[in-house]
């Protein structure tokens, strides 16, 4: 059945751009792919949804870019054969990216962490340990929500720790590993996106910065960043949404399905985990005899994060004294520790590569801890952590096809057409909401809230001066493009972060997101109808954000469902 309807679509595909009559012109030469260019996207998330193979799914979408844009350069054979070489030359440019490199060595090098935390017991030891604090799901859903909220600077180690640290707990107290993942990708980029100091306020205040001189104005853009926090109603109505859910045990849709699941059984159903995320890392279990001691895993996660702190500090404050803004390295070298000195290192610095020394040297602490207690021998130790690797191979296998996928939309101009279809002939008030629209149907199809932001802030800004002469409309109008990227990003699932949560929380990446959009959707339609609108049309802040924040809990009390089912 999934192959007849991959081939149907990909048949119909093959008509359409045959009937087509405008895609011609010798390579090099700029073509307008119009909707063509939206195919990508679709074809990798319809087959995702209908195949739930994600790898699949993203080789057809790659696959569709390619035979699109060789198809305005040739035959269509010429496109059928160049499409396959696309796929490597995407792949292999994914890779050859730095950054890109950089997450997928974190990825596996937090894996292999993760596997000799298990293999000495802290992983236990601190199942055991969370197991005493949390009573029951309620608590249990709380202590997920608090620790992504302490991991606020980095979205991508949020993913990575909270959930494999959380997971044995959330078992122990039937919650479902679709909830941990949804409440591991909920509290990582909304939390990461608004906090003071994050490896995302650097290109947000950037982004800024670049917006108001395009309207001639010097303004001090971290000031404007902070401005905008207020107006980022998904990004604080979905942290508040994932605690209403917890407190009340209210859920609906699949997650309802998902949730009185996991309270029939003693532990989620195995059946429905993905294999190559868990079961290699579950496997590991200590050896008998063992003494558990939650210092085996506070140690080496204690170092990760302190060694990411000081390492995003360090590579920022390289990077700007390496760079061509003079007041800035002036303002760095006057005051190299004050607040604003450290919001601007943090933010200048290259997230990939200090993450991947951090797990480093996160992991070679926890091997040294464990020849040291004599857990193993150092060759047993590495065996651990290249398993431990191994673990995580499909999850940089998924990462590089959404980058490549990621890749060719941007060569189709995928972005840039969806931006085209924005009138500048609207009311004012209605623009924070359409460009909250705009912002997560670009983050959704691309999967990518940084390309979205760059895309839509140097856009957003000046139409927002255009049409309102008032300051605070610019500031909301912002924080629409911040927060709705970060929107479609969460339903995305070719998200990198949609994509590292689920892994992490060891559940099938598209029951994953499945249960996730719901949610997201109920979420996103708050904030534009009780956030966007309200003060587009001049509503002061001070009131539309708590009563946005109390129709939420409403929302969640009201649409949910009580967990336990009333006989």
């Amino acid at each position: 059945m999934k192959k007849k309807v991959a081939i149907g679509l990909f048949i119909s595909a093959f008509i359409l751009f045959s009937m087509n009559g405008e895609f011609r012109g010798a390579t090099g030469d700029t073509v307008d792919f119009g909707w063509f260019s939206l195919v990508p996207p679709v074809v990798s998330i319809i087959l995702a949804f209908i195949s739930k193979d994600v790898i699949i799914s993203l080789f057809f979408g790659i696959f569709a870019g390619g035979f699109i844009l060789h198809l305005a350069d040739g035959s269509i054979f010429y496109a059928i054969v160049q499409s396959f070489l696309s796929i490597v030359d995407y792949t292999l440019n994914s890779l050859a990216d730095p950054w890109n490199a950089g997450i997928i060595l974190q990825v596996l090098t937090i894996g292999g962490l993760i596997a000799l935390m298990t293999k000495m017991g802290g992983a236990k030891a601190i199942a055991n340990a969370l197991s005493k604090k949390a009573k029951g799901p309620i608590s249990a859903q709380i202590i997920t929500w608090i620790l992504g909220i302490l991991l606020f600077f980095d979205d991508y180690a949020n993913s990575l720790i909270v959930g494999p640290v959380m997971r044995p707990v959330t078992d122990e107290k039937k919650v479902s590993r679709e909830k941990l993942s949804f409440i591991v990708d909920a509290t990582a980029a909304p939390i990461a996106g608004i906090a003071l100091i994050s490896t995302w306020v650097g290109y947000e205040v950037g982004l800024i910065k670049d917006g108001y001189e395009a309207i001639g104005q010097e303004v001090n853009a971290y000031s404007i960043f902070v401005e905008t926090i207020p107006y980022r109603f998904y990004n604080i109505l979905m942290l508040l949404f994932v605690l209403a859910t917890a407190i009340f045990l209210r859920e609906f849709g699949p997650m309802l399905t998902a949730e009185r699941r996991a309270r029939k059984y003693d532990q989620t159903n195995e059946a429905e985990i993905n294999p190559n995320a868990s079961n290699e890392i579950d496997e590991m279990e200590p050896a008998e005899g063992i003494h558990l001691s939650i210092w085996n895993a506070i140690v080496p996660i204690s170092t990760l994060i302190g060694v990411a702190i000081v390492g995003f500090y360090v590579n920022g404050y390289q990077a700007i004294l390496t760079g061509e803004d003079t007041a800035l390295i002036n303002s760095l070298k006057e005051s190299p520790f004050s607040f604003t000195s450290i919001q601007e290192a943090f933010g200048a610095s290259d997230a990939s590569i200090v993450l991947f020394q951090a797990a480093l040297l996160a992991s070679i602490v926890a091997m040294t801890m464990g020849v040291w207690q004599k857990i193993f021998t150092w060759g047993k130790a590495v065996e651990t952590w290249i398993n431990g690797m191994k673990s995580l191979i499909i999850t940089g296998a998924i990462l590089l096809l959404a980058w490549s996928l990621s890749e060719i939309i941007t060569d189709l101009g995928t972005a840039q057409f969806l931006v085209s279809l924005l009138s500048d002939s609207m009311p004012a008030f209605l623009l924070p909401s359409v460009i909250f629209i705009l912002g997560s149907i670009i983050s959704f199809a691309t999967g990518t809230s940084y390309g979205t932001m760059g895309i839509l802030m140097p856009l957003t800004i000046p139409l927002a001066a255009a049409l309102s002469p008032d300051p605070e409309f610019i500031v909301m109008s912002a924080g629409a493009v911040l927060t709705g990227a970060i929107f479609g990003d969460h339903c995305s699932p070719i998200s990198d972060t949609t994509i590292l949560s689920s892994m992490g929380a060891g559940v099938n990446h598209m029951e994953h997101v499945k249960t996730q959009i719901p949610y997201a959707m109920l979420v996103g339609s708050i904030a534009v109808l009780f956030g966007f609108i309200p003060v587009g049309l001049g509503m002061p802040i001070g009131i539309v954000l708590p009563f946005s924040m109390i129709i939420i809990v409403l929302a969640v009390y009201f649409f949910g469902k009580p967990i336990e089912e009333k006989k």
